[in-house]
């Protein structure tokens, strides 16, 4: 299966978390996804989505509010199609109560495809959740990051670069591939 994490408006282009990063990620992943969805995979959006309460909006700037331009898909992943759409109100997609749904009606998947942002933020967590639970049922599961599809905003006290790649060996360590790119 393809998961896309957080590739929306609000991470890509507007708002106070928004970043060109992740913005140059949205072209190679919609590529991506219409090639995963060409060839029968099971494709997974999440987005970020909150409510003007929610309780991560203590931890980061009031961001993607449910409703708004920042909670949409990006228009090239909207356009590409062919993806199941799980909104989440926290940083981590994998302990939402939609993907327990959906990871129940999809038992048979044990590979994951995991791109998006943010690499040290939304993408760990849900990496490290889906090793730690398929891990506790003795259950395989083999994780691959392309690392050129996985990006981060850039800001004070946030620097992208030594963030990513602290990211990125965290996952490896647990287990995940990382790959230049999808060959």
């Amino acid at each position: 299966a393809l998961f896309l994490v957080d590739l929306i408006e609000g991470f890509a282009r507007t708002g106070p978390l928004s970043s060109p990063r992740v913005e140059s990620l949205l072209a190679p992943a919609a590529a991506l996804l219409r090639r995963c969805a060409s060839l029968g995979f099971a494709c997974v959006a999440f987005a970020d989505t909150h409510t003007p309460d929610s309780l991560e909006l203590q931890s980061y700037p009031s961001h993607c509010l449910a409703g708004t331009e920042e909670a949409r898909i990006c228009r090239e992943l909207a356009d590409a199609g062919g993806y199941t759409l799980i909104p989440k109100d926290s940083t981590n997609g994998f302990v939402e109560p939609a993907f327990e749904s959906w990871r129940e009606s999809h038992p048979h998947i044990r590979r994951y495809l995991v791109v998006g942002d943010c690499t040290d933020i939304c993408v760990l967590q849900f990496v490290l959740s889906a090793k730690a639970w398929h891990n506790t049922r003795n259950l395989p599961l083999r994780i691959l990051v392309p690392t050129a599809l996985t990006d981060t905003f850039d800001a004070p006290g946030h620097p992208a670069d030594t963030l990513g790649a602290a990211a990125l060996y965290l996952m490896e360590a647990a287990g995940a591939e990382l790959y230049g790119d999808v060959v």
